[in-house]
């Protein structure tokens, strides 16, 4: 058993001056991120609606405490997304545009999708942020060298906290239905979805930066985007897979260990960046001195 999944209410002070193009070296990223963020104030609460529906339907009772911990979490994702977004359509209003359709195809899939279908994609949404939690841990200092710490801090908090709970999502699937075939087309639309609405984002913002016919942004968009399709591509096969279960993937090295160093008095997590005695949890330090 991992360890438990925790609510923690990060405190991230937003300068007025917080720049959409958060990641001055490589701007194209800020733009993708932006857009990832664009679309959570609008799928995590479709997800979370599903997995809080199936709780009738769910006898263990450790699964129902870790659904309630795993909903506070997404929750104040959702919150912390809604701010920073609120940030950045008003530096570009077009992305207003983007948020509409996104309103638009969740309110969509609620309406004509079904129970099923939405616990199913809650499953694949959670398997693919896992995926992209573990491309994000391995390119942290190539992706957030030089970037703003406030936006740095909200990104990777959040995936360290979608590996904590990798888990809940597909637990709940596999207590109240189980059917792979609607898993691999909820997972499939969930994947579909995530790349077009961070296209479409990212293509405003780089019209707006004059950047839109750079070849080199469009060359590193390409390149991580390859990247991260070779990570969760195959994530999203084996998680496919019969008798498969989240616990057996690896999670990333780095993540759950600055993870740990929360303050939960001040409601604060180290830079990312800083060196790693400064995020080492106490026990962890302690038994390497010894």
């Amino acid at each position: 058993m991992g360890e438990p999944i925790r609510h923690r209410d990060i405190k991230l002070e937003w300068p007025a001056d917080t720049r959409a193009a958060w990641q001055s070296l490589k701007p194209e990223f800020s733009a993708a991120c932006n857009g990832l963020s664009l679309g959570m104030p609008y799928g995590e609460p479709y997800v979370m609606a599903a997995v809080r529906g199936a709780l009738g339907e769910i006898d263990d009772p450790h699964l129902v405490a870790e659904v309630h911990a795993y909903l506070e979490q997404e929750r104040e994702h959702s919150r912390q997304h809604r701010r920073f977004n609120d940030i950045i359509t008003a530096q570009h209003p077009a992305l207003k545009r983007v948020e509409k359709w996104l309103a638009r195809s969740y309110r969509f899939l609620q309406r004509r999708a079904g129970k099923r279908f939405a616990v199913a994609y809650a499953a694949g949404f959670e398997a693919t942020a896992f995926a992209a939690a573990r491309w994000m841990d391995n390119r942290r200092h190539e992706l957030f060298r030089g970037a703003d710490p406030e936006p740095a801090t909200l990104f990777l908090w959040h995936l360290a906290e979608e590996v904590e709970h990798k888990t809940v999502a597909h637990d709940v699937w596999a207590s109240v239905d189980g059917s792979r075939f609607r898993y691999v087309v909820a997972m499939a639309v969930c994947f579909t979805m995530l790349v077009w609405f961070i296209f479409l984002s990212t293509v405003v913002q780089l019209t707006a930066w004059r950047r839109v016919l750079n070849p080199v942004a469009w060359f590193r968009l390409w390149k991580w985007g390859l990247a991260f399709a070779f990570e969760v591509m195959p994530t999203m096969a084996i998680t496919a897979l019969r008798d498969h279960h989240p616990s057996q993937q690896a999670d990333p090295s780095w993540m759950p260990m600055w993870l740990a160093s929360y303050d939960p008095i001040a409601n604060t997590i180290p830079n990312w960046d800083a060196p790693i005695d400064e995020y080492l949890p106490a026990h962890w330090s302690t038994a390497r001195a010894g």
